[in-house]
């Protein structure tokens, strides 16, 4: 059964969100993607926040993923001056 996380961010004040998003883009997502994510997506939710909604194969996949996971999270606050404000996951129970 698919698994989805969502996770929402801000980024710092005074921060550019098109060079922070370009840094998360660039190196963020494929991360995910090599740890086993099917899809990720980002969507803008304000002027300085997103959601970044990372779908996966099963529950097993993400949780295999963790650590990796942490470290990934870690480092988007450190270089590209975002927080994680808010995290959701569970198995895809119905789809259109």
């Amino acid at each position: 059964m698919k698994y989805v996380t969502i996770t929402t961010w801000e980024i710092a004040d005074g921060t550019d969100y098109d060079i922070t998003l370009r840094g998360i883009v660039e190196k963020r997502l494929p991360a995910l993607k090599d740890l086993g994510a099917s899809r990720v997506t980002v969507v803008r939710t304000s002027e300085r926040t997103s959601a970044a909604i990372t779908e996966w194969p099963d529950e097993a996949t993400r949780d295999a993923a963790e650590a990796a996971i942490a470290a990934v999270r870690d480092k988007v606050h450190h270089e590209d001056m975002t927080r994680m404000t808010g995290e959701m996951k569970g198995a895809v129970v119905a789809e259109a």
